[in-house]
């Protein structure tokens, strides 16, 4: 039986600090040993279209007997901390710290996960995206809704505004630091990562709808790659 629960993971802040973060949590079935699936989930924009998919995957992959956590990252989700303070280099630093608090054997970055994902940790990256693809993207909605009100901004008058003082995309504060990482960031794939397109699965992807949604075929399909290449000889 699919039993979730929800945990709590200690991040490292400046100065010697600390803050504690959210992680949902699915167990498994003793057939995987003590294998568990870190799932580092889309971000900004996409995580809003592509939460209740990750949740419904999660539930797939724990009723074949995959264990799996979500951690909040700081700044997103659930946490109180100020995206504006968070940088991709300091994310990078939480996912390898979570993974290792929550006991994870593997992960699963999707979209822009994979800027993230641990490099020495074994897994798959679903659709790996660019941090520019994701910067392109709010960009250009920041635009077509300035457009709408009456007011011309331009991708190079945003991209100098973000990189010298932030700037706020898709209701997302992005603090400079954030912002120029992500121009430039591509995803995080090892030799110890595979890659997993959406043509694997079948359909389009759900980032791409104008609302969230979920795919029950979709997540069975991806929970499957998944349990399949864990699942003992």
């Amino acid at each position: 039986m699919t039993s979730l629960g929800i945990s709590q993971w200690t991040c490292a802040r400046g100065q010697g600090g600390t803050s504690k973060e959210l992680a949902l949590q699915f167990d498994g079935e003793p057939e995987f040993g003590d294998h568990k699936l870190l799932i580092l989930p889309a971000l900004f924009d996409e995580a809003n279209k592509m939460r209740r998919q990750t949740m419904l995957l999660m539930r797939e992959l724990s009723a074949a007997g995959l264990a799996s956590a979500l951690p909040d990252l700081p700044g997103m989700n659930e946490s109180l901390a100020p995206l504006s303070d968070q940088s991709l280099s300091q994310w990078r630093d939480d996912a390898a710290t979570t993974a290792d608090q929550l006991g994870a054997t593997h992960v699963l970055a999707i979209r822009g996960g994979a800027l993230i994902a641990p490099a020495t940790l074994h897994g798959w990256h679903y659709a790996p995206a660019s941090g520019a693809r994701l910067l392109r993207n709010m960009l250009r909605s920041r635009i077509l809704a300035a457009k709408e009100a009456g007011r011309a901004e331009t991708t190079a008058q945003l991209g100098e505004m973000g990189r010298n003082d932030g700037i706020e995309l898709a209701g997302w504060r992005f603090g400079a630091e954030m912002f120029g990482e992500l121009q430039h960031a591509e995803p995080a794939i090892s030799d110890q990562h595979t890659v997993i397109e959406q043509a694997d699965l079948g359909g389009a992807g759900l980032w791409l709808r104008a609302e969230a949604g979920e795919d029950i075929a979709q997540a069975k399909a991806l929970a499957a790659l998944i349990t399949n290449a864990l699942m003992p000889q």
